[in-house]
């Protein structure tokens, strides 16, 4: 079927943590779900799922896992085993499952800011030492700076959080980069925890690479994470699923989870089974679109905007925009928000290099976006 994403779908009323935490009037370009109806596959079998009239308990059936066995193998040459499979409710949970698997209370969590907050404040909060040596700018882009990566690591340095494609520079790494990060965590001892939950979202011209597909020495220090709820804006429905292939760290990591992080709940495996198995038609689509609203925003910073500038966006829908040259007085967010009624991410929220930047979500119609950056433009000129 065609989907139309320029129709507006009221969503105020709706229990959506995006449009209704601002007051009305503002136009929420903020936390990343998409403004966009899910693909009909998913809509109908969760239907069919309420149909039944029976909610017990419930775990993600063997289908589930075949679909994404044969998924990884047709888009990376993956291949995985379905007991290495292990469900859990979002990326978040096992982000900071796997760093309090990994390093106990004072040892080193490894992060490349400006990076999404989960990655730099959780494990401070539990007690973990973060480690932060920051990705460099460079033009358009950031780059690792990695003899900076391995002069930080210590004695204590226990895990890394790698976030690719990234949140919210909009890089993919290339297998050449995740190589040699790699090979400084293999020879460091450090696990590899890797969230790949934009892996479907990449533009023409580059291409997602698991970490963990390198080679069995990686996969066998690496935990993967990935979820439908980016690619198929499932976000409320709670499926991820994390992919480990060594035993030992396995079962570490499910004996840390167990009574605190369940499995994926009746509704999400529905969900997930459906999108994985005959949601490409609409991924085919709404990448299409978002491309198109990716060059629309950076000709119209271009053009338009010239004091801002945008990074390079290989992935996401998670536009990274540089405020600095625009004297914005205070913090882009709050100014944006207040004169424009328009809600943006802080910067400040990514870490080391995120001040004077805000995010931007396009994932809205077109016209949305047309109407964020008007307001944008206008504001900028009353300064």
């Amino acid at each position: 079927m065609v989907y139309d994403f320029d129709g507006p779908i009221e969503r105020m009323g709706s229990d959506s943590h995006k449009w209704q935490k601002y007051p009305g009037g503002v136009i929420p370009l903020w936390v990343a779900d998409m403004d966009f109806v899910s693909p009909e596959p998913v809509v109908e079998a969760l239907h069919r799922r309420v149909d039944h009239r029976v909610f017990g308990y419930s775990r993600p059936d063997r289908d589930l896992g075949l679909v994404i066995q044969e998924r990884l193998r047709r888009l990376y040459g993956w291949d995985i085993k379905e007991e290495e499979i292990v469900f859990i409710p979002g990326v978040v949970p096992g982000l900071s499952l796997s760093f309090q698997t990994c390093a106990a209370p004072g040892e080193g969590v490894l992060a490349q800011p400006p990076v999404y907050f989960h990655f730099i404040s959780d494990p401070v909060r539990r007690g973990r030492l973060l480690i932060d040596p920051p990705l460099v700018p460079k033009g358009d882009t950031y780059e690792i700076d990695f003899d900076a990566f391995e002069r930080s690591i210590t004695g204590s340095t226990k895990v890394f959080l790698l976030c690719n494609p990234h949140n919210p520079v909009g890089r993919v790494f290339t297998p050449t980069e995740l190589t040699r990060l790699a090979e400084i965590c293999l020879r460091h001892h450090i696990v590899i925890c890797s969230d790949e939950i934009h892996c479907d979202l990449v533009y023409p011209g580059f291409r997602h690479a698991p970490i963990a597909a390198l080679s069995p020495e990686v996969a066998d220090r690496t935990i993967t994470l990935m979820s439908p709820s980016k690619t198929f804006n499932l976000a409320g429905l709670g499926a991820a699923f994390a992919v480990i292939k060594n035993p030992g760290l396995r079962e570490r990591w499910t004996r840390e989870a167990r009574g605190l992080v369940p499995s994926v709940n009746i509704m999400g495996h529905t969900a997930a089974l459906a999108a994985f198995a005959a949601g490409q038609e609409w991924l085919d689509q709404v990448l299409a679109y978002l491309q198109g609203n990716r060059d629309f925003l950076a000709g119209y910073i271009r053009e338009r905007l010239p004091q801002i500038k945008m990074a390079r966006m290989e992935a996401t829908y998670l536009a990274w925009l540089d405020c600095k040259d625009a004297h914005i007085p205070g913090n882009p967010s709050a100014f944006f928000q207040k004169e424009a009624r328009v809600a943006l991410n802080d910067g400040k929220e990514f870490g080391k290099g995120g001040e004077g930047f805000v995010r931007l979500n396009f994932a809205c119609t077109r016209a949305t976006l047309k109407e964020a950056l008007e307001r944008m433009e206008e504001a900028l000129k009353r300064l």
